[in-house]
């Protein structure tokens, strides 16, 4: 499907999570390298999971450090994980914390949580990507040719 014209399909609700950070001082690597390093293993987590409801994340590199996009299935979901005292998020935000506290303002974090009503997607001449590699990926028909249609409640639900 790479070539073709494709879209995404999914029924339930769709949770879209932003999560950062942001690198002020870029010489105090001793600062913010541990919080970049941990966030693969925060990723991989919930990623290999198949009951976390995590659908899939990107990472996105912008000139401040990392944005990761992430697709739940539920803000439950997602609250779940970061509240779960077994699971790799807690001891990395409380050792966020503390070295925050030790040098203030160095590096920040920052996430934004969307619980999404509909969501459109389009694809073209691409890989597997974004809300199609994280839900399914379909191709575009009639019912779904223009955005407007896609938009619409049921244009990309199955049926």
């Amino acid at each position: 499907m790479d070539g073709g014209r494709t879209t995404h399909r999914h029924e339930g609700e769709l949770v879209v999570f932003l999560i950062g950070m942001t690198i002020n001082r870029w010489w105090r690597i001793d600062q913010w390298l541990p919080t970049f390093l941990a966030m693969p293993g925060m990723l991989r987590e919930p990623a290999t999971d198949p009951e976390s409801g995590m659908l899939g994340f990107r990472v996105v590199l912008g000139s401040n450090g990392p944005t990761v996009i992430q697709y739940w299935d539920s803000v439950d979901e997602l609250y779940a994980y970061a509240s779960d005292r077994d699971a790799l998020h807690r001891p990395a935000w409380t050792a966020f914390n503390r070295r925050a506290r030790r040098a203030p303002g160095v590096v920040g974090v920052w996430h934004e949580t969307f619980r999404v009503d509909r969501a459109e997607s389009i694809y073209v001449g691409t890989p597997a990507m974004g809300l199609a590699a994280a839900t399914e990926r379909v191709p575009v028909t009639a019912r779904t040719e223009a955005a407007r249609l896609r938009i619409e409640a049921d244009a990309v639900r199955p049926g």
